[in-house]
């Protein structure tokens, strides 16, 4: 049972640090990075789509991206749903690719990513401790109902706590890591 439990918390902080990843590829770096574009959605046939899934988006090189539509027609629709986006950047169009520039980034939106990355990374560490705290109640409930001893009780949340040090410590090396990234020139 208490195995049960620990496996859960594990798999359920795992998905949380994922998610915590997912999130940091949409704080846009000074480099060109194709994920940035993944929440721009693009009027297909009436279906809002995703741009990967309408054209090939590639680094062209380490500052602008290039996107390939697979259908000539969808060349304004693409450009639109980029400056619609609040990513701030201003396509340009070259018969049918689109080029996407990258501009440098300020001191000040350097400051402002990093608020941004830092706030999701408060976001992923309090869903690790609700994590923790959703198994420790499990826990203290089996120990309630008589069903587990208070030594395999206190052992059982020595381990969770073990767990939860262990993703918090991955999600501050990934909010270092970025913040590295975002302070590059």
């Amino acid at each position: 049972m208490i195995n049960d439990i620990q496996k859960d918390a594990e798999e359920r902080m795992t998905k949380s640090v994922a998610a915590l990843v997912e999130a940091f590829k949409k704080v846009r770096t000074g480099r060109a990075n194709p994920a940035i574009l993944d929440n721009v959605m693009v009027d297909y046939y009436g279906t809002p789509t995703p741009i990967n899934q309408v054209a090939n988006v590639i680094v062209e090189d380490g500052r602008s991206l290039a996107i390939n539509p697979w259908e000539k027609n969808l060349v304004p629709l693409i450009e639109k749903a980029i400056l619609k986006s609040d990513l701030g950047l201003n396509p340009a169009t070259n018969g049918d690719t689109i080029r996407l520039p990258m501009p440098a980034l300020t001191e000040e939106t350097r400051k402002d990513y990093i608020k941004q990355a830092r706030a999701e990374a408060e976001k992923g560490r309090v869903s690790v401790r609700s994590i923790r705290r959703d198994a420790n109640g499990t826990v203290k409930d089996l120990l309630k109902e008589k069903e587990i001893t208070e030594d395999e009780s206190h052992g059982a949340e020595d381990a969770i706590q073990k767990l939860t040090d262990k993703y918090i410590g991955q999600v501050d090396d990934l909010l270092a890591e970025k913040e590295k990234d975002l302070m590059k020139v």
